[in-house]
Order: C-alpha cells, then structure tokens, then sequence
C-alpha cells in the first residue's frame, strides 16, 4: 500500500504529525507509524505482566492484613474503596448471576485506575496505611507520594495506548524516546520494588527498548546504535 492509500484509510490529521517529523518523507512516516504500533504493542505485553503482578500483590497483602477472603466487595461497600463502588458491584453482581463468583475472577475485572487509586494520599490512610509493604525492596525512604505519582504515570500511558495515542513524539511534535523510556524505567523499577527481576519476570516477552532503538535510528540515521534501557 503506498503512502496515499494508507493516508486515506487512517486519515491525513492522523499521519500529518509523523509526516512533519519525518520532514516530509513519507516513506519515512510510513516506518515511524508503524514503528509507534509496534512500541505500544510491546508496552501493552509489559503493561500486563506488571499489572497481574501488582493487582496480585495488593490482594495477598490485603486478604492477610484484613482477613477477608473478599475484601474488594467489603471495602466498596463500606470501606477506602467506596468511590469505586458502582464498577465493582456491577461486576460482583454479574459474576454472582453466572455462579462465577470468586475473588481472583473479580480482582482480574478490575481496571488498573482502582489499584493506582489505592496509593493516594486519602485511601492509603482510609486502609490502615499498610499498602506500601507490597514493596518489599523499594529504596529507602520511598513514600506514598512518590509511589502514587509514578503509578499515575503508569496507568496514563496504559490509557494512551488504549486510545491509540502516538508514544514517539515530545510535545513540540519532534520525534522523541525520552517518555517512552521513563516509563519503560519506572515499570523495570516498579517491578524490582515487588520482589521481582524482571529479566526473568519478562523472559520471553518482546521488550519495548528494540523499537524504541529502531525509532531512534530512524531519525538519526547517520548516528551509531546507542544502548536503551
């Protein structure tokens, strides 16, 4: 398919961006597009390796910590996760109604905005301010804060993704990794601060840093390969 055909079918204001940045070769902009696919599709592999874990974790903590086997359903209805809790008894209902009810099938329904959500400074209080031991190997000194706002940052390039937002540009439109490697960092970390070493955690799992390389030759086409995180 040739750049005419492709920009009918994805439209012209959605290709114009990697038009501009490739300075007009659209042969160019043809390769960044598709390259900005494949990065979101490897984020979205990494994305849910952490997210499992991580749901998995606040679970364990929190069946132990309150010693209730269904404490997703208890703490929505009257406890620190009552703002969510239209979405979760909607899907406890529904679960119920098809005698499919158990806690991981519900935990697994969940969105990741109620796991990040659980790290606020209120809910974090609201539950006892316990939450942070699922981090059994975060640095020293690491607060709620800090935790909550680079969960924050997680979960927005999860909804990125999921709204086909380009993850290869700054915001003067120049193409750019630097986003796409903060974020591939804090997953890394994030996933260390779990327990985990995520060389063996992600083994097999196609990684987001060979496409950002490929983006990066791209537009320094005369530069040597340099090492991504």
């Amino acid at each position: 398919m040739n750049y005419s055909e492709f920009e009918k079918a994805i439209s012209i204001p959605r290709l114009e961006k990697y038009l501009r940045a490739c300075k007009g070769n659209k042969r160019d902009a043809l390769r960044l597009y598709r390259y900005n696919i494949k990065l979101c599709q490897r984020f979205f592999g990494l994305l849910s390796i952490f997210e499992v874990v991580f749901r998995n974790s606040i679970n364990a903590h929190f069946k132990n910590h309150l010693g209730d086997p269904n404490w997703i359903v208890t703490q929505s209805t009257n406890g620190f996760l009552v703002r969510y809790q239209e979405p979760i008894l909607s899907e406890y209902k529904k679960l119920m109604a098809s005698g499919n009810y158990t806690n991981d099938r519900l935990l697994s329904t969940l969105s990741f905005g109620v796991w990040t959500f659980i790290f606020s400074r209120k809910c974090y209080k609201n539950s006892g301010k316990t939450s942070l031991q699922i981090f059994t190997a975060k640095p020293f000194g690491t607060n709620q804060s800090t935790i909550y706002n680079d969960l924050d940052e997680i979960r927005s390039l999860r909804n990125r993704i999921a709204h086909h937002e380009s993850l290869c540009f700054n915001r003067n439109g120049d193409i750019d990794l630097t986003y796409a490697q903060n974020i591939l960092h804090l997953i890394q970390s994030y996933l260390v601060y779990l327990g985990y070493k995520p060389t063996q955690l992600l083994f097999g799992i196609e990684h987001p840093s060979f496409t950002i390389e490929k983006i990066y030759e791209l537009s320094h086409p005369s530069t040597s390969r340099r090492e991504c995180p």
